[in-house]
C-alpha cells in the first residue's frame, strides 16, 4: 500500500508541475490578449483599490490593473527564466565536455575558472553587472545571471564525461577514424543529456527567482511589468493594500514550485535506479 501511494504520488506531482508550466506558457504567450486592460492605462481615480468586480486583483498606486500587469509580468518571467537556461546549458554542456574529453592542462585551466566564479554568490555579481552596466533590461538581466550560471552545467557534463569517453563505443568511434568534434557531439553528449535536462529544468526555476530578486531591488527590467517590480510596489503598501504584494508573491510560488514537481518527476524518470526499482 505504502508502494503504491508512493508511486502515485511521484507520478502525480511532475504532472502538476507540467499543468502549472503549460499554463503560465499559455499566459506568457497570449498576455496580450488575455489582460482586461493595457498595461499603460493609469486611472489616478482608483489607486491602491482591493479587489473588485471591475479589478479582479485590484489595483496599484498608479490606478493600473493588477492582474493585467501579472500576466504581462509572466512574460518577462518565461523570457529571462528560459534564456537564461538554454545559454548556459549550451556553454556549459560545451565547455565541461571540452573539458573531460581532453583532461590535462585544458581540464585544468577550465575547472579552475568555473570554481572561481562559483565561489562568487551569482545573485551579487549580478547586482554588480547590471550597476556597472548601467541597464536595467531584460537582455542585461539575462546576460548577468548567465555569468556564473553556466559554471554548474560546464561540472556536471565534466565529471559525466569523465566516465563516458572510457566507454567501449568513444573506443569504437576512435578506431574508425573519427574526430574529437564528432565522438563528443554525435557520441558522448547525447548519452550525457538525462542529467542535463534534469539540471535545466530547476535552473528555470532559479532563474526566474533569480530575476525576480533583482526587480525587487529595482535592478531588473524597466521597460516591462515584472513580478518582482510588482512585489516591491506591494511591499511599500502591504499595511494599506496588502493584496498588491500577495498576489505577485502567489504567483512566484506556484511557478517555481510546480517547476521543480516537474523537475523531481524528471530526475525519476530519467534515472535508471528509479526505473528499475519501479
Amino acid at each position: 500500500m505504502i508502494d503504491r501511494l508512493s508511486l502515485k504520488k511521484i507520478r502525480l506531482l511532475p504532472l502538476i508541475g507540467f499543468f502549472i508550466l503549460c499554463v503560465v506558457l499559455f499566459i506568457a504567450f497570449f498576455a496580450d490578449f488575455l489582460a482586461p486592460f493595457p498595461i499603460s492605462q493609469i486611472d489616478v481615480a482608483r489607486q491602491l483599490e482591493g479587489p473588485s468586480s471591475l479589478h479582479w486583483l485590484g489595483t496599484d498606486e498608479n490606478g493600473k490593473d493588477v492582474l493585467s500587469l501579472l500576466l504581462h509580468g509572466t512574460r518577462v518571467a518565461c523570457l529571462v527564466g528560459i534564456s537564461t537556461v538554454a545559454f548556459c546549458s549550451i556553454l556549459g554542456t560545451t565547455v565541461g565536455c571540452i573539458s573531460g574529453y581532453f583532461g590535462g592542462w585544458v581540464d585544468e585551466v577550465i575547472m579552475r575558472l568555473t570554481e572561481t566564479l562559483m565561489a562568487f554568490p551569482g545573485i551579487l555579481l549580478a547586482i554588480l553587472v547590471i550597476f556597472v552596466t548601467q541597464e536595467p533590461s531584460i537582455l542585461a538581466v539575462i546576460g548577468a545571471l548567465s555569468i556564473t550560471g553556466w559554471a554548474g552545467y560546464a561540472r556536471l557534463v565534466r565529471a559525466q564525461v569523465l566516465v563516458e569517453r572510457e566507454r567501449e563505443y568513444v573506443e569504437a568511434a576512435k578506431a574508425l577514424g573519427f574526430g574529437d568534434a564528432r565522438i563528443m557531439y554525435r557520441e558522448i553528449i547525447p548519452n550525457i543529456l538525462a542529467p542535463v535536462i534534469v539540471q535545466a529544468t530547476f535552473g528555470v526555476a532559479g532563474a526566474i527567482l533569480a530575476e525576480a530578486s533583482l526587480s525587487f531591488l529595482g535592478l531588473g527590467p524597466q521597460n516591462a511589468p515584472s513580478w518582482g517590480a510588482l512585489l516591491d510596489q506591494g511591499a511599500s503598501y502591504f499595511l494599506l493594500t496588502p493584496h498588491l504584494a500577495m498576489f505577485p508573491g502567489l504567483a512566484i510560488m506556484f511557478t517555481v514550485l510546480g517547476i521543480n514537481f516537474l523537475g523531481d518527476g524528471l530526475r525519476d524518470w530519467l534515472d535508471p535506479r528509479q526505473l528499475s526499482n519501479s
